[in-house]
């Protein structure tokens, strides 16, 4: 049965049947089934279920199951399906054999095939002791869950302040939304941490834009916001109620009526407040604690407000329909 979308194991793709009344070796019944991808024989492909969009393109960080097998092996020398939420590879330095990295290329999002490498793209004439032998032909089941066009992003950050300016604005956005798009795989996988560094970053490539007109500072500003939220909801997640705060603020500058803010920033301050006044029942004549207690108290019944008028416009709007 498949596992994570991969057949697990090399003798169960084929019947105990088709093995009985062959001579020919597991990965021969393969290579009559697969295609040449360079036309040299070195990688042999076969897709198993087919992918849907544009192929990975070079240099792109690619997000994969995979299991390697050696020939008459039922168990992978190297898998990732043991894993709930395998790790973005970058195509270049993540990924280092030749044949994968070639057959990546030719792969779709969604598909799941199978390549069948010759050592010269795969662990060469040496192997790698103890686990592959010599000269070994290997195969590699791969599916695609997911890849993003990380080239764009490496080149335009290479760039100093200076040439990130001379770029259209449409380009500094599409890599913005790629290390959005990033910062968004991380933190789905509660890596919050990884999150935050590409959120940031993003915002800074925005901070860093010299903007050339209105309609240019406002598409900044639009690109800023969900940023600004997303930074706001991680800091949460990493027990930082005072950078959601700060993060929950600068979205509201943006649009003073955005509900995702005045709702985060009404955690953040329910948050500050349990601690607070954790820290003034040890110490309950501090000054500071009481002043800021005072502080966030002030803060959020005036984030409360905010909310309750724009709600009251929202319900206004709806009885007038």
């Amino acid at each position: 049965m498949p596992r994570n979308g991969l057949v697990f194991g090399i003798q169960r793709i084929f019947s105990a049947e088709e093995r009985l009344n062959s001579t020919a070796s597991p990965f021969d019944h393969l290579r009559q089934q697969m295609d040449d991808v360079l036309g040299d024989g070195g990688i042999l492909k076969e897709v198993v279920q087919p992918g849907e969009g544009p192929p990975v393109p070079e240099n792109a960080s690619v997000l994969i199951h995979y299991s390697g097998f050696l020939e008459y092996s039922d168990r992978p020398f190297e898998t990732t399906t043991n894993l709930k939420y395998p790790r973005m590879m970058k195509l270049g330095r993540d990924v280092t054999l030749a044949g994968l990295e070639l057959g990546l290329q030719t792969m779709r999002k969604g598909e799941f095939s199978r390549f069948l490498l010759q050592p010269q793209y795969a662990y060469g004439d040496m192997g790698c002791p103890p686990l592959i032998p010599s000269a070994a032909v290997v195969l590699y089941e791969v599916q695609i869950l997911d890849y993003l066009d990380s080239a764009q992003v490496d080149d335009f950050i290479a760039m100093c302040p200076e040439e990130q300016n001379t770029v259209p604005l449409s380009t500094l956005l599409e890599v913005v939304t790629t290390l959005r798009s990033f910062g968004n795989r991380c933190f789905n996988q509660s890596r919050y941490d990884n999150a935050k560094d590409r959120y940031k970053q993003a915002t800074t490539l925005l901070g860093n834009r010299e903007a050339q007109s209105a309609a240019e500072t406002e598409r900044i500003k639009a690109a800023l916001l969900p940023l600004y939220l997303n930074l706001s909801l991680t800091e949460l997640r990493l027990d930082s109620p005072r950078k959601a705060l700060k993060y929950g603020n600068k979205a509201l500058e943006i649009d003073s009526a955005n509900t995702k803010a005045l709702f985060r920033c009404g955690q953040e301050y329910e948050s500050a407040q349990d601690c607070l006044i954790s820290a003034q029942a040890r110490k309950p004549f501090d000054s500071d604690i009481n002043n800021l207690l005072r502080k966030v108290a002030m803060c959020y019944k005036d984030c409360l407000d905010k909310q309750k008028d724009l709600y009251s416009k929202m319900f206004r709007g709806l009885r007038s329909k």
